[in-house]
């Protein structure tokens, strides 16, 4: 049994096997350690063999927490829904062991959504790798452990379907994994940047706390990082569209989903384009708007004493400076302290004559556009792209936002996320999110 075992799950560190013997019998047990309680174990095979008090091939036969089965080819669904298999006198019997993860793990707080599950992965690996196994419970998964960190000796896992991974891929991965020489990693993003997204302008690795995420990603062939300490989970290679695709796509009708992929993309091109089209048109081209608009403009616009770009910096400065307060205040707090901080400040601005009414518009606008998207680490990226943006439309107008645009996406078509390309609209996920919408439907 062991031998077939071993060779299901030849790349599973938390599998565990064991040949036991006493003075009458033996016996051999298998078992994930992930996705079992090992205090059952203990209590029902472990401590009754050892001790000897009643013979335990008896106690087997009369306990019914303990079944036969006879197919071999079960033996994989079972250790993977949480089962241990064990041989006496070369019949096989199964115990359900399965460690159950209960409400206290923590909710998801970062990517939330309406439909799909609450739960989130933990700070603890064994107990994200039952999450995760409990959802993909394929013993095609592989599980295989790093350590990183010279200093920290902290504890990395690879998850990854052998059949559907790209070895070139997987390969990278361990190569750059083993090159890791920072002293102390003790967060995900730690580790992301020690991979190689330190100075990239877009993020080419996933940080996510939602496993049917995860679980979504390890489908399409993707390798999945998990440090211990730390409940979020790197997915990589991540191409553009993965970081504008949302959990609810996989459970909204196709049209919808893609309705609200369009608008993700509209945001974008918003929050990174808006201020600096607003100092090229208000400096350079007032001419591409209608008259009225020219005027009402150039109206709100009288009282402000400084130029288009000084006045755009000084509401970018105090949204982001909103932005951080709401991240770096108590929860309890933090919403009400940023809301009226942003609504006074904004009217006393406009009233001060420091800014005009349409700038504050402007401001909103690139807000709310920002937090649009759906995966932060990518929300963040495309919060510091609108500043370049800015200066090539103070000396150059509306041509110098097109250059700027234009280098964006040549940048973006240049990027590999792993050998991947990175500039991808649309991907598979895409198709599978209309399909089950459709099903959904029907």
């Amino acid at each position: 049994m062991l031998n077939r075992i071993n060779t299901l799950f030849a790349e599973s560190r938390d599998l565990t096997m064991n040949r036991l013997q006493n003075d009458t019998l033996s016996i051999e047990i298998a078992y994930i350690a992930t996705l079992c309680d090992e205090s059952k174990v203990s209590d029902f095979i472990l401590v009754p063999f050892t001790k000897q008090e009643h013979p335990f091939e008896e106690l087997v036969l009369t306990n019914p927490v303990f079944k036969r089965l006879d197919d071999p080819a079960k033996w994989a669904d079972t250790i993977l829904h949480g089962f241990v298999l064990m041989q006496i006198n070369g019949k096989i019997y199964q115990l359900d062991a399965a460690r159950i993860i209960r409400n206290e793990n923590p909710q998801t707080m970062v990517e939330t959504v309406i439909a799909g599950p609450q739960i989130a992965l933990s700070e603890d690996l064994i107990d994200s790798v039952n999450i995760i196994r409990s959802r993909y419970p394929n013993p095609e998964l592989a599980v295989e452990e790093r350590t990183v960190g010279t200093m920290s000796k902290t504890r990395v896992l690879l998850l990854f379907d052998k059949r559907r991974v790209d070895p070139t891929v997987l390969t990278g991965v361990r190569e750059k994994l083993d090159r890791v020489s920072i002293p102390m990693i003790s967060a995900t993003g730690e580790l992301a940047r020690a991979l190689g997204d330190r100075y990239r302008l877009f993020p080419t690795m996933m940080l996510t706390e939602r496993p049917d995420r995860v679980c979504t990603g390890i489908q399409d062939g993707k390798i999945i990082l998990l440090i211990q300490g730390s409940m979020f989970a790197l997915i990589l290679p991540a191409t553009f569209f993965n970081f504008m695709n949302a959990v609810d796509d996989h459970y909204d009708s196709f049209w919808m989903t893609r309705c609200l992929l369009a608008l993700r993309y509209m945001a974008v091109i918003l929050t990174v384009a808006l201020p600096a089209l607003y100092v090229a048109i208000v400096s350079y081209n007032p001419e591409l708007f209608r008259v009225q608009l020219t005027f009402s403009i150039a109206g709100s616009r009288s009282a402000v004493p400084y130029p288009s770009f000084i006045e755009v910096f000084i509401m970018l400065f105090m949204i982001e400076a909103l932005i951080e307060a709401s991240v770096r205040l108590p929860k309890y707090i933090g919403s009400t302290a940023t809301t009226v901080g942003g609504l006074i400040l904004g009217q006393a601005a406009q009233q001060a004559g420091l800014v005009s009414s349409i700038m504050i518009i402007v401001t909103s606008v690139v807000a709310i556009s920002n937090f649009v998207i759906p995966v932060n680490n990518m929300s963040g990226s495309i919060r510091f792209l609108k500043y370049p943006l800015i200066i090539p439309a103070i000396f150059f107008g509306i041509s110098g936002v097109t250059i700027g645009l234009f280098c964006y996406l040549v940048y973006l078509a240049d990027m590999r996320s792993f050998g991947k390309p990175y500039f991808r609209i649309i991907s598979k996920s895409a198709s599978q999110s209309g399909d089950i919408g459709q099903v959904n439907n029907e």
